[in-house]
């Protein structure tokens, strides 16, 4: 995914008239089988398809040096085992993209069961702008309708597709919350700050590397990272709610909604900002813990 900001330099032409237009015209094709197809078959054939070929992709071995980087104690088994893993959870993801609108994210379908139920409802309903966190976990795309399925809207930042077919292909066919997502940028940065003003909520993914961002500790490691969560929620001294998405087995998840974090008031401004941003990122290093097969391993988080 690219950053989407304007004053970019021009892509190079081979990507503007060959490769964006294949892998535009592979994701049409791709979303229109995988929609003919039950969704569990559709999550089944992506992982099957995903643990086959991403082994054999370069990014692996970025992959799996994160991995055992940030798992120092595990064997050469482990880490192996996790990675077929989470390329077969990515496969999945990827399966049942174009079928996020079969879920029942209402909380009365056992096939998405939310805990923490009454965290959503009360941010519909306390009058407050509101924040909520989350990490690329689970399947993190069904967290936006589960959200509108308890009457709560949200609206998010989100990096559009380098290939303008696909980026087409992802609005229009697979994402059912498509006008809710704000593409990143200074104006999407904007709108964001205009909607917290009126009392909207709004929502970042916080585990992807930010050239910009503030390093804080990440597996014990610096890492880049967002500092835009706690600029917005002590500016505005409204709730910061984490939200996750678990997959428990197949096509099967688990929504938790937590209670809001405290924010830190110390009146040193920038500290309060560090002290928030690490602990969002150690909150989300503990997830990833308990499923590691579950999170993006190959993403370049630690710039390498």
């Amino acid at each position: 995914m690219s950053s989407g900001e304007t004053g970019r330099v021009p892509a190079p032409w081979r990507k503007r008239c060959l490769t964006w237009p294949l892998s535009g015209a592979l994701a049409w094709s791709a979303a229109a089988v995988l929609s003919r197809i039950q969704l569990d078959a559709a999550s089944r054939a992506g992982g099957a398809v995903a643990r086959r070929i991403g082994p054999r992709l370069a990014i692996n071995r970025r992959a799996r040096r994160h991995i055992a980087d940030s798992f120092p104690e595990w064997s050469e088994r482990e880490i192996d085992d996790t990675l077929l893993a989470m390329w077969e959870h990515l496969g999945r993801v990827a399966g049942e993209y174009v079928h996020l609108r079969d879920f029942d994210l209402s909380g009365d379908d056992p096939r998405v069961t939310v805990v923490g139920r009454e965290h959503l409802l009360a941010a519909r309903d306390d009058g407050r702008p509101g924040i909520f966190v989350s990490a690329h976990l689970g399947n993190w795309e069904l967290l936006p309708g589960v959200a509108l399925a308890n009457g709560l809207t949200v609206h998010s930042i989100y990096r559009p597709l380098n290939a303008p077919i696909s980026e087409r292909v992802l609005r229009q066919r697979i994402l059912p919350h498509a006008h809710l997502m704000i593409p990143k940028g200074s104006a999407g940065a904007g709108r964001l700050a205009r909607l917290l003003r009126r009392n909207e909520h709004v929502a970042f993914l916080v585990d992807q590397r930010l050239n910009e961002g503030i390093a804080v500790p990440f597996f014990g490691r610096p890492a880049r990272t967002t500092p835009a969560v706690a600029v917005f929620a002590l500016h505005h001294r409204c709730p910061v709610i984490p939200i996750r998405a678990q997959r428990t087995r197949g096509a099967e998840f688990r929504v938790t909604v937590s209670p809001p974090l405290d924010l830190p008031d110390t009146g040193d401004r920038d500290a309060d900002i560090h002290t928030l941003t690490c602990n969002i990122t150690l909150m989300v290093e503990n997830w990833i813990r308990e499923t590691p097969e579950q999170w993006l391993w190959p993403h370049r988080r630690w710039g390498k």
